[in-house]
């Protein structure tokens, strides 16, 4: 744990902790210091002024990544006849009905992402222990409940990934790896500040984006000052 701890504070010494850094020096820092062994992931932190408890000011949904996480995930989708079929020819690693439900009660989990025909979901709801406190639980919201499965298991495909404020207003969303291009960090960045943006509840008052922040796995927070970057 000490070697660890070093290289973290060796990495932290890189960063001005009272500086908001532009967005392209914030995603490079970002990289420079990572201390994992691994392809980390680079992952932005948006600190919201909401109000997570009150269901007005809630905020939830998903995102298409323009260049994808750098992980592929893999799919389950919980449908029926030709809503199966469709699933697989668009690239589902699972799709079926009672069989997987049966295969999760016994404790598999060797998958990523549940999308599920809305049809299914009195089924599927019988799972809701296992799946809720893991965040495996389809939902509208983020588009994995419907019967477009095609649609949706292509953008999981793609590079789409869910966000959720949690209870103290702060969302974290993963932009990609370490190994990914600044410029691909950079895009994807824009994407989900933009989506961000678009979220805001009309209940929300004061300040909505209070602070955003970008960081590798293992590695320190590093503030990005908003205004260096244009929003569509």
């Amino acid at each position: 744990m000490a070697k660890k701890g070093k290289k973290y504070a060796e990495a932290a010494k890189l960063v001005d902790r009272s500086k908001a850094y532009p967005v392209t020096e914030a995603v490079e820092l970002a990289k420079k210091t990572n201390t994992a062994k691994f392809d980390a992931t680079v992952e932005v932190a948006f600190r919201l002024g909401i109000d997570p408890r009150k269901n007005d000011q809630q905020i939830r949904g998903a995102v298409v990544l323009p260049n994808g996480t750098g992980k592929t995930q893999r799919v389950l989708v919980f449908a029926k006849g030709e809503k199966a079929k469709e699933a697989e020819a668009a690239g589902a690693d699972y799709a079926g009905d009672s069989e997987y439900i049966t295969k999760i009660q016994q404790g598999w989990f060797d998958f990523d992402v549940i999308v599920a025909t809305p049809d299914m979901m009195g089924e599927v709801g019988k799972l809701g222990r296992v799946l809720g406190p893991k965040g495996l639980m389809p939902n509208p919201k983020t588009g994995t409940v419907t019967f477009e499965v095609e649609r949706a298991v292509n953008e999981i495909k793609a590079g789409k990934v869910e966000y959720r404020a949690d209870k103290a207003g702060i969302i974290h969303v993963p932009i990609g790896k370490v190994s990914f291009e600044d410029s691909k960090l950079i895009e994807n960045f824009t994407t989900v500040y933009e989506t961000m943006l678009k979220a805001k509840p009309a209940a929300a008052k004061g300040t909505y984006m209070k602070s955003v922040a970008v960081t590798s796995t293992m590695g320190p927070g590093i503030k990005v000052d908003s205004s260096s970057f244009s929003v569509k």
